[in-house]
């Protein structure tokens, strides 16, 4: 059914962790406001070192991420870090804290294609257990997010879980159920779909519900059979040799030689990861096994001749 979609292609991104700086205590993540970890904000040389590494990996989407914290990462930190990439990538996308449909419509005209937010789980009496204070303890502004997304016109919207926080296969549901509402609503946008599960990081919660290989291979296959048009995305999270049997069974993107530290690539390859990977490839070994397998690697998911935005080489020149 992928194939039949999609080809046998399979895209590829690297995320780029513009800061760890978050007024969020969550029991699960390394970033946490608790977490007596140093903080670092990346300034616009330091972002441009890190897109031009990437750029010399091959990356031609790539993904901004940043902890929650609107005052010093707000819409206009963003704007500057849009406009920048926009002289070295084809295609953005964003996962930063809940924004309002204002905000994400001011973003869209500096590049900014798709936006991925995960509700982490949709059990409401669960999820203020593992959010203790912050902006994210509330559950509906979170939820909403998407709709707000919807309405403000942004082409790609992100959804999943953060599986380990609560059953697996209950949070699959509402995962799946919260799609359907809005492929109805927002008709118009592409929506993808990740499979996130808890890894080790600073502060380190043991997980609640453990999703085994096997139940994570159920998921993606059950995704794929309910709607063939679906992207569905699987990260450095999982170890080389899942992702190298898992791919065929319904991915279509995959992210590749990531760093999850702001400055990681280039600019403070030390600091504090948000969490550990477990595929630490580079982006060509990846194309390379992708390549062997009969599939062709893709390296952008948007071209910013669709946005109106001129060819990136202009664009540097400028």
């Amino acid at each position: 059914m992928t194939v039949e979609r999609f080809g046998r292609i399979q895209q590829l991104y690297a995320p780029l962790y513009l800061s760890n700086v978050c007024s969020n205590v969550c029991t699960y993540c390394g970033f946490s406001a608790l977490n007596r970890i140093p903080r670092k904000i990346l300034t616009e040389s330091e972002m441009a070192m890190e897109y031009q590494a990437l750029k010399e990996m091959g990356i031609d989407h790539v993904l901004l991420v940043t902890g929650e914290a609107n005052r010093r990462v707000g819409v206009e930190y963003l704007i500057g870090a849009l406009q920048l990439a926009r002289r070295y990538f084809s295609s953005i996308s964003i996962e930063v804290q809940p924004l309002d449909q204002d905000a994400y419509e001011a973003l869209i005209p500096y590049g900014l294609s798709s936006v991925l937010v995960y509700q982490e789980t949709y059990h409401r009496e669960a999820y203020r257990d593992y959010h203790l204070s912050g902006m994210k303890q509330n559950f509906d502004y979170r939820l909403e997010t998407p709709d707000r997304l919807g309405r403000a016109g942004v082409k790609k919207i992100g959804l999943g879980a953060l599986y380990g926080l609560e059953d697996w296969r209950t949070d699959t549901f509402f995962v799946a159920l919260h799609l359907n509402y809005l492929e109805k609503q927002y008709w118009k946008t592409r929506y993808s779909i990740s499979f996130p599960r808890i890894r080790p990081h600073a502060g380190d919660l043991r997980p609640r519900s453990v999703m085994t290989d096997r139940d994570l291979v159920q998921v993606i296959c059950a995704y794929r059979l309910y709607n063939q048009e679906l992207e569905l995305s699987l990260s450095t999270r999982e170890s080389e040799m899942f992702r190298d049997h898992a791919f065929k069974l319904g991915i279509t993107i995959m992210s590749a030689g990531s760093k999850t530290n702001p400055g990681g690539y280039r600019v403070e390859p030390q600091s504090l990861e948000q969490f550990e990977i477990s595929d630490e490839r580079s982006p060509a070994r990846i194309a390379e096994m992708l390549r062997r397998e009969g599939y062709e690697p893709v390296w952008k998911d948007w071209d910013a001749t669709y946005d109106g935005f001129p060819a990136k080489a202009s664009l540097i020149e400028a």
